[in-house]
């Protein structure tokens, strides 16, 4: 069966050569793309499902930051922080002649997300923001810490999938085994040694786990380049990412942003189940 998308790849102003899906859409489609950012450890597969589905109406544009999936791994892992995937992604949407867009930003993704706005504010048409915002929860933040960069690896893909249970059933109290071979598959890559590793640079961990550098402090500023463009955050019920609290002042700074809270999940959602898709439908028929 054909793929939904095209392999493409862009130059950094590095020079590193990095890796995205482009789902072209409807014949003809020439509106506002719609760019979906993933997390730390992630890569774009994690919207292989949303996006198909996004793609039936609109163009999907779905990069990988350098040190994940098919993008090349950095030489300098100081690299590895989120003004420097901005700087990537403008790049690419310079070279695509892209002006207007509407934004899918997962966790990191999110944050890219509001950095993109507060840079050339007007230019984002709409945004879903996956279970962050401006103000992020140190336990989370701990808690990532704890797992990412360990460069484990695992002899079959039932091993794999009940590591990744161990790391994060918390997060996903409901998982069968099926949904953790799924997330596996989506994280971890069969390396040349024939064993299975996670699909990313383990250096990205060095800048993380630093003070201050899980995220850009004091992300309020950036957040408001975004009032009154119109938003769906998604929040998992069990987020300790993503606090109540937040989400409250997250509404009074952007009147037109609805929630969507996706029981029994944590961080992150997905935005493969019913209420997040909904929810993300009804945001792009509108724009």
């Amino acid at each position: 069966m054909a793929n939904a998308y095209e392999d493409a790849t862009w130059t950094s102003a590095d020079g590193l050569t990095l890796y995205y899906r482009d789902y072209a859409g409807p014949d003809g489609y020439d509106g506002p793309p719609v760019l979906c950012m993933h997390g730390l450890t992630r890569n774009s597969r994690d919207f292989a499902d949303v996006a198909e589905h996004i793609a039936a109406t609109r163009r999907v544009i779905v990069p990988e930051m350098r040190g994940r999936g098919q993008s090349d791994y950095a030489p300098d892992s100081s690299t590895y922080n989120p003004m420097q995937y901005v700087a990537d992604v403008e790049v690419l949407l310079t070279e695509q002649g892209i002006d207007r867009f509407i934004c899918v930003g997962t966790s990191m993704g999110g944050l890219m997300t509001m950095l993109m706005a507060a840079a050339k504010p007007g230019r984002i048409a709409a945004v879903v923001m996956n279970d962050i915002g401006p103000e992020i929860n140190p336990a989370g933040v701990e808690r990532i810490a704890g797992y990412v960069g360990q460069g484990r690896s695992y002899p079959t893909w039932i091993h794999a999938a009940r590591s990744m249970k161990g790391v994060h059933e918390s997060s996903f109290p409901d998982y069968s085994l099926e949904d953790w071979l799924e997330m596996a598959k989506r994280t971890l890559v069969i390396s040349q040694n024939g064993r299975i590793g996670y699909d990313y640079d383990m250096a990205i961990a060095e800048p993380f786990k630093e003070p201050g550098n899980a995220a850009p402090p004091n992300l309020w500023p950036a957040y408001e380049a975004l009032r009154d463009v119109p938003m769906v955050l998604v929040r998992g019920e069990l987020s300790d990412l993503l606090t109540p609290e937040t989400v409250a002042k997250m509404a009074e700074r952007n009147p037109a942003m609805s929630l969507v809270t996706v029981p029994r999940v944590g961080h992150a959602p997905t935005l493969d189940e019913p209420e997040a898709r909904t929810a993300i439908d009804g945001l792009i028929a509108n724009v």
